[in-house]
């Protein structure tokens, strides 16, 4: 892994608007960039459905990628993103609330450059947090033999993206485009525009679709001749005096901004797309035929790899061997439990916001007598006690006596369990806090690990009460009830 100078995280200072018309409705549309906190990334959010509710910019929530890319939660949709993200990676930031006015971002001029204008003059600002990349360590393909589509990364210490297209198409041809460098996008890139070929919206101008589409937004590529009558529905379509193409090319002869415009917009989707990926990149991608179902399917892998990655770097390294912090007896001096409900043998790690516990799991368990005696299984009931056990010791270690005090389990959600714990396993319980203990409320997400693998999860709420002595510690609160 390459050498890196720290990067603070960026957002925008102030907020800023643009106006324009969604592609396929045709009505207008307001767009407000908005600076957003630490860790944030990009999220959308429509002003004009009740609740106001958030969209993430998230591979995951990615639902259509037929004209463009639209994501949806809890039955919201927000349609072609793809112009806005690109504006934002290209302008290196990090984090933005991006409110709407309708489902649809404003199409613009068909590229990302007014988008970049507006976040110019909100002026880009650091803050406080280091940003965090995703590195490759090694060579990651996607193919689709249908759509004849090619994509490739490869590790990069910067973000770099090779395209070429090729659609047997006389009137492009095949073309290549490249970046370099993100600091290239803002005066290669974003100002090319969305091109189509002219068979592809015949079906959706009859459906009465591409209401906002018309040729200052778009490069409408014509690959054969046009009769008259055609061309008199064309200038009807988009509110045109003049339609035009002389023989096949481009329609009304629309001066192209680049020679190989329309591959430098491809590359501009790309970049749009992988936003949805989480985090920022160093990494060279190089895409051949390149499209939204395959920019959103490579996406889906890449973060495969970044979960990958986070859960390996989340696997306490205990020293087994090691003298624990907290033996068996220590343990029974914190908790209320005992044989045969003490679930942890040892704690060997312990912050102010995470530990890391341990239980030897043997034959001799009670539990294996009844449960699939003949196929001994340790309840995954009995795994969340152990790391709620766990969780109680990081909670009641805040507090000088935490004999008094004992920890009760209010909520548990996103409980999974991911393999099977059997007699010989070594259980490894990580708890760790959320958000600071408050009013003694402790939110924590535990996990279990048997030799290095995830095997459970759960997040976890519980109440600190006392329960013995008349007196509060000097300087310390009594836990409230909530």
């Amino acid at each position: 892994m390459s050498i890196h100078q720290t990067e603070k995280q960026k957002t925008i200072k102030n907020p800023v608007s643009v106006t324009g018309h969604g592609l396929h409705t045709g009505k207008p549309v307001t767009l407000t960039f908005l600076p957003a906190p630490e860790n944030h990334w990009f999220k959308f959010q429509r002003m004009d459905v009740e609740g106001h509710p958030v969209i993430e910019a998230d591979v995951d929530l990615v639902v259509d990628t037929s004209r463009g890319t639209t994501l949806e939660k809890n039955g919201v949709r927000i349609h072609t993103t793809e112009h806005v993200l690109a504006a934002l990676v290209g302008m290196d930031i990090d984090n933005c609330l991006i409110q709407v006015t309708g489902p649809e971002m404003p199409i613009m001029d068909g590229s990302s450059i007014k988008f970049i204008e507006a976040l110019e003059t909100a002026e880009v600002v650091e803050q406080n947090a280091e940003r965090e990349y995703f590195e490759l360590t090694s060579t990651l393909t996607y193919e689709d033999p249908i759509k004849k589509v090619e994509m490739l990364a490869v590790p990069q210490d910067t973000f770099r993206v090779t395209v070429m297209v090729d659609y047997n198409s006389e009137v492009l041809g095949t073309q290549h485009a490249s970046m370099y460098h993100q600091g290239e996008f803002k005066t290669e890139i974003a100002n090319c525009r969305t091109f189509v070929f002219l068979h592809e919206i015949e079906p959706l101008l009859e459906l009465g679709l591409v209401k906002g589409g018309d040729l200052d937004n778009a490069i409408v590529l014509v690959d054969r001749e046009l009769p008259k009558e055609k061309l008199d529905y064309l200038k009807k379509v988009f509110n045109k005096e003049h339609v035009e193409v002389k023989g096949r090319g481009v329609l009304n002869n629309t001066q192209l901004r680049f020679f190989n415009e329309p591959a430098r917009h491809k590359l501009l989707d790309i970049v749009g797309d992988l936003a949805l990926v989480g985090k920022p990149m160093r990494i060279h991608i190089l895409a051949g035929r390149p499209g939204h179902a395959g920019n959103v399917a490579f996406a889906k892998k890449i973060k495969e790899l970044i979960k990958k990655e986070k859960a390996e770097k989340d696997v306490p390294k205990v020293d087994f061997n090691a003298a624990p912090l907290y033996n068996t007896l220590d343990i029974m001096k914190i908790l209320p439990h005992r044989y045969p409900f003490l679930m942890i043998d040892k704690i060997m790690q312990l912050s102010s916001d995470s530990v890391v516990g341990i239980k030897n799991v043997t034959m001799n368990d009670y539990w294996f007598q009844g449960h699939f005696p003949d196929e001994p299984i340790m309840p995954g009931v009995l795994i969340v006690e152990a790391m709620a056990q766990t969780g109680g010791i990081l909670c009641l270690k805040t507090f000088p006596d935490p004999e008094n005090y004992q920890t009760y389990f209010l909520k548990m959600n996103d409980v999974k369990f991911k393999q099977k714990v059997i007699p010989g396993d070594v259980c490894v319980f990580k708890c760790d806090l959320l958000e600071p203990i408050r009013r003694g409320m402790c939110n924590m997400i535990g996990r279990t690990y048997v030799n290095g693998k995830l095997v459970a999860e759960a997040t976890m709420l519980a109440r600190l009460v006392k329960v013995r002595g008349l007196d509060v510690p000097a300087g310390k609160t009594e836990p409230q009830i909530a």
